[in-house]
């Protein structure tokens, strides 16, 4: 996609959604980093649902840390690998308190180094708690950079890296919600929107989906 598409692209994307945000819900740095663990192979919705009952009385590593493993999973059961995951917040939790004064870190080096915690989950951390200008690649942004062709890469890692070099200011903070956005709700992985996509001429995924007919009344 040509330099001009590309800011086009982000154009049209922030005049419709000036102030994207996460949809995952959070009180504080510390319940976002476990609420984004905890979204790994499921949705934030589910997430939003298992944590906010959680998120109500344990909002420390400390408290994280007194509620326990099978605390925790009795708050997280209905998420998908629940098991792996109450024990990997439970084992940051701890890692805050020994490592970091309880504090949340912003560097992608210190939350790499927590358990449970890879590239996409800093990324996303650095981004919304740290304002860093970071772009965490899940299965939307995988999509969307190779359908579209704004950045093509055959592993998270280079869409990510191809989407650091192609995508300008001013739209480098929130590139990564509205690209999550669109391809959550308008570019979806089975059949996209694209009668309703307004960068649907700049994208190069063809053939482009047809409005839905509706159906005669007789």
């Amino acid at each position: 996609m040509k330099k001009a598409d590309v800011f086009e692209f982000f154009r049209r994307l922030a005049e419709a959604n000036p102030s994207p945000e996460t949809e995952l819900e959070s009180v504080n740095d510390y319940t976002l980093l476990v609420a984004v663990v905890l979204s790994a192979q499921a949705t934030d919705a589910g997430v939003n649902r298992a944590t906010r009952a959680l998120f109500a009385e344990v909002d420390t590593p400390e408290k994280m840390v007194a509620l326990g493993e099978d605390g925790l999973k009795a708050h997280i059961k209905t998420i998908g690998l629940f098991n792996s995951k109450a024990k990997n917040v439970i084992a940051l939790s701890q890692a805050l308190i020994d490592k970091h004064d309880g504090q949340v870190p912003g560097s992608r080096e210190a939350l790499e180094a927590l358990p449970g915690v890879g590239r996409k989950t800093a990324n996303v951390v650095m981004n919304v708690a740290f304002g860093a200008e970071t772009f965490a690649v899940d299965t939307h942004l995988f999509r969307l950079g190779n359908r579209t062709g704004l950045a093509p890469g055959k592993t998270p890692l280079a869409v990510e890296m191809k989407l650091e070099r192609a995508v300008p200011q001013p739209f480098r903070l929130h590139a990564h919600h509205w690209l999550i956005l669109h391809g959550r709700y308008v570019c979806k992985a089975r059949t996209p929107e694209c009668w309703r996509c307004v960068v649907a001429d700049l994208c190069r995924y063809k053939p482009k989906t047809p409005a839905p007919t509706r159906a005669r009344v007789a």
